[in-house]
């Protein structure tokens, strides 16, 4: 494989990806509001002499190189989050503007710029018969990750019957090669009380106290220590192998789980009145060796609610907005925890058109990057559509995405024929927490 002829055709169409990422900046694209940026994404495919470019029934856009069996996908989403109070931004969020080094604008990088490198990448390929032998390149622009990542997965895999042998995400990795990361939950509890007039409080019950006292074993939950004297075990014990034997080294890889509460509700008839009903949403961050059902009975086996177990319940909530096509695909807000071992033949395959194209040495800020070699081989600290793709459904999933190092779409090109099936070992996952129970579930 020529690597000069690849990075040659990276910079070739460099004009072309940084208006075909501009273009795409400038519209707005919330999500389950993506319908303008996923129709001029597949323009653009259609223009790049795509095989086919499609969108299927929940929105996401689906670009084809190749006619073989077995696929190589390239995931990014389209969609993202709101822009804020526009008067808080230093240049219009959607106009943005360029220099040699940036392109500026929402989405830019989370996660548009990595979805432009992923189709010119599959360009590149088609362009120097870089498509190995009985696969062809999938490309997906997906929808709703922001509001609820890996749904857009679930609907791939389940709905389109689509199961490709890897897939590579885009989310920025800031030039490195990602194995994995930790999951998460959102977890709803909910507290029952008595009404009565507020000039008699001791006539009722107070579903607000109550759930003061939760949220304090709730926040010990996540600050304390797991020593022996501690009533309630941090959230720390997972990293030590008296109470995570089998995967305390994955959560030390991956870093501790963690607990906040992010919102609370009450109910009461009046300001004069006691409440008769709290609930808060805990967001809860996994790390290997934790499931969606011990993280949902650490929570009911905490002292408070254990004393108020009658008037407690404690659940996940469900995600069931409508994407921007109509579609309502209902999932649990569950997202699982993944990793792969990093000689699995997908990791290396990234990190051997790394070496190709770059050098062992890493590119991007020097008091930063100077002691790194090879590529970066890491993981990241927030959740991606790898939710789906390899936690539910245990496809390998890897990561690597525009950040400080350039021509990513060079590295996406090289992939393919650095990809090498006879070096795969059965399962690469060191560990998920896999799938769901309940009847909503998509599995």
């Amino acid at each position: 494989m020529d690597y000069t002829k690849i990075k040659e055709a990276a910079q070739a169409y460099l004009p072309a990806m940084t208006k075909f990422l501009r273009d795409l900046i400038a519209i707005p694209s919330e999500s389950c509001e993506e319908e303008g940026v996923v129709k001029r994404t597949i323009a653009e495919m259609e223009a790049l002499g795509f095989d086919k470019a499609e969108i299927d029934p929940e929105g996401n856009a689906l670009g084809w190189m190749g006619t073989g069996e077995k696929i190589i996908a390239f995931d990014g989403h389209i969609d993202t989050v709101g822009i804020g109070n526009i008067a808080n931004w230093e240049h219009d969020p959607y106009q943005g503007y360029e220099t040699d080094d940036i392109i500026y604008g929402r989405g830019g990088s989370d996660q548009e710029g990595g979805v432009v490198s992923a189709v010119y990448g599959a360009k590149i390929m088609k362009d120097l018969d870089l498509i190995p032998e009985g696969y062809k390149i999938l490309v997906v622009a997906s929808v709703q990750e922001e509001d609820c990542d890996g749904l857009c997965w679930q609907y791939i895999h389940k709905e389109d019957g689509i199961t490709p042998e890897f897939v590579v995400s885009t989310e920025p990795t800031d030039g490195g090669i990602y194995r994995g990361h930790r999951g998460r939950m959102e977890i709803r509890v909910d507290v029952h009380g008595v009404s009565c007039h507020g000039s008699a409080p001791e006539r009722g019950d107070n579903a607000i106290y109550k759930m003061a006292d939760i949220l304090q074993d709730v926040r010990a939950l996540n600050e304390n220590t797991a020593t022996d004297a501690d009533e309630i075990k941090g959230l720390v014990k997972m990293l030590d192998p008296k109470y995570n034997p089998e995967h305390y080294e994955d959560a030390r890889f991956l870093g501790r789980g963690t607990i906040t509460a992010s919102q609370i509700f009450y109910t009461s008839p009046s300001r004069c009145a006691v409440a008769d009903s709290c609930a808060v949403s805990l967001d809860r961050r996994m790390t290997a060796g934790e499931t969606w059902d011990s993280c949902l009975e650490e929570i009911r086996n905490l002292p408070a609610c254990k004393k108020y177990a009658k008037d407690v319940t404690v659940s996940m909530y469900m995600y069931d907005r409508p994407a921007w096509t109509g579609l309502k695909y209902e999932t649990e807000c569950y997202f699982p925890t993944w990793i792969n071992k990093e000689t699995a033949a997908h990791v290396q395959a990234l990190a051997d058109a790394h070496k190709a194209l770059f050098g062992e040495e890493r590119i991007g800020s020097p008091t930063a990057m100077d002691k790194r070699r090879r590529p970066l081989i890491d993981k990241w600290t927030f959740s991606t559509n790898g939710v789906s793709i390899q936690g539910r459904y245990g496809i390998p999933c890897v990561g690597f995405g525009p950040g400080a190092e350039s021509q990513a779409h060079a590295l996406y090109a090289a992939v393919p024929m650095n990809y090498h099936p006879e070096n795969s070992t059965g399962d690469v996952t060191v560990y998920r927490a896999g799938k769901t129970d309940t009847k909503f579930a998509n599995d």
